[in-house]
C-alpha cells in the first residue's frame, strides 16, 4: 500500500503508552523471576518449567503490542491515494463537422470514424461527468448543453450534417460560453465545477483566415486559459487526404502545428490520430484523464482489521498457553 500520509498525526502521542506498557511488562517479568529463584528449588523448577520453553509465555503479550501499534497506526488515519469517480466535472465535446471530414483516408470516412469514436467515448465516461456536443463548420451549434444523460448525446453525435468552412475559434468559444452558462447553475459553495474542452478537428481553420483574429482559434484558446478551462486537440486525419467539391479533388491535410499551439495555449494536451484505432486510443485515454481523478482516500481499515485479528491472536494463545488472558 503507498501511504501519502495521516489525517490525525497527533494519535502517534499513544506510543509513548504502549512503550510504557512494554517497559512495565518487562520490569513486572523481571522481578517475577526474582522472586521466583529467590523462594524456588532450583533443581525442581529446572524440571518443572525447562528454559527452552519458558519463550513462549511471552507470546500473548508480544502479540498484544503488535496489536496496539497496528490500531494506533489505524487512529493515526493513514491515507493513500486512490482513483475515484468524479462526481463534478463539466466536459463540451467540440467535433468539426467540415466537408473536409468527407476524406476517406480513414476508413470508411474520417466523419464516421470520429462518430464512432466519439459515441463510445460519451457511452463509456463517467456517469457523474456531465457532456456537451458542438459541432462546427463555418458557424459553431450547441447540440448539447452539459448533461449527464447519454442518450442525447450518443444521438447527436449519429446525426452529425457536413457543412462548409472551418471556424474553429467559433467552436471553442461556444464551448466556453456553454460551460460558463452551466456552471452558473450548478456552481454552489465550492465553486464551478473543473471543466475542459476536448477539440476534435482534421483541418486548419479557414474562418477568420487569422488564428490570432478576436474571433480566431488561438485567441478562443488564450481566452480559456485565462478561464482555467483546458483544451485537449485531437488532429485527426492524414497528409494524404483529400475530397471531391464541385468537380475538383481537393487535399484536406490536417494541421497538427495548429493543434498544437491551442492545446499549448490553453493549457491542455494535444493527441494526434491518423486511424480510427487512433482516435479511439485516443478518446479511451481522455475518458480515463477525465473521468476520474486521484484522490487522498483513508486507508485504516486495513490496519484496523489486522489489528483487531492480533488482538484476537494474542487472547487465543494466552488462553492456550497460560489459560488467562495477556499480563
Amino acid at each position: 500500500m503507498n501511504l501519502t500520509g495521516f489525517a490525525s498525526p497527533w494519535w502517534f502521542l499513544l506510543l509513548l503508552v504502549v512503550a510504557a506498557v512494554v517497559v512495565g511488562y518487562v520490569l513486572a517479568a523481571r522481578a517475577r523471576r526474582k522472586r521466583t529463584l529467590r523462594f524456588s528449588n532450583l533443581a525442581l523448577l529446572e524440571r518443572v518449567a525447562p528454559s527452552g520453553k519458558r519463550w513462549t509465555r511471552h507470546v500473548p503479550s508480544a502479540l498484544l503490542v503488535v496489536s496496539l501499534l497496528l490500531l494506533t497506526f489505524a487512529l493515526a488515519g493513514p491515507t493513500a491515494e486512490q482513483k475515484v469517480p468524479r462526481n463534478r466535472a463539466t466536459v463540451m465535446l467540440v467535433m468539426d463537422v467540415s466537408l473536409s471530414m468527407e476524406a476517406t483516408d480513414v476508413e470508411p470516412t474520417r466523419l464516421k470514424a470520429a462518430q464512432d469514436a466519439a459515441s463510445q467515448f460519451a457511452e463509456g465516461l463517467t456517469p457523474g461527468v456531465n457532456l456537451g456536443l458542438i459541432s462546427f463548420a463555418g458557424t459553431a451549434t450547441v447540440l448539447v448543453a452539459p448533461t449527464t444523460e447519454r442518450d442525447g448525446v450518443t444521438h447527436a453525435i449519429r446525426n452529425l450534417k457536413l457543412a462548409q468552412s472551418t471556424a474553429t475559434g467559433e467552436g471553442i468559444f461556444a464551448a466556453l460560453q456553454s460551460i460558463e452558462s452551466f456552471s452558473a447553475v450548478v456552481g454552489g459553495a465550492d465553486g464551478p465545477p473543473p471543466a475542459r474542452i476536448v477539440l476534435m478537428t482534421d483541418g486548419k481553420q479557414t474562418v477568420p483566415q487569422d488564428e490570432y483574429a478576436p474571433r480566431g482559434a488561438f485567441t478562443a484558446a488564450a481566452q480559456a486559459k485565462e478561464k482555467k478551462i483546458p483544451v485537449s486537440t485531437i488532429s485527426f486525419g492524414t497528409s494524404h487526404g483529400s475530397v471531391e467539391i464541385e468537380g475538383k479533388e481537393v487535399p484536406v491535410q490536417v494541421d497538427d502545428a495548429s493543434m498544437r499551439e491551442i492545446a499549448r495555449l490553453s493549457g491542455g494536451d494535444f493527441y494526434k490520430a491518423a486511424t480510427a484505432e487512433q482516435l479511439g486510443e485516443v478518446y479511451d485515454s481522455l475518458g480515463e484523464q477525465i473521468g476520474y481523478e486521484t484522490k487522498d482516500t483513508d486507508a485504516s481499515r486495513p490496519w484496523v482489521v489486522l489489528g483487531t485479528l492480533v488482538l484476537f491472536a494474542a487472547a487465543a494463545s494466552s488462553l492456550a498457553i497460560g489459560r488467562r488472558l495477556p499480563d
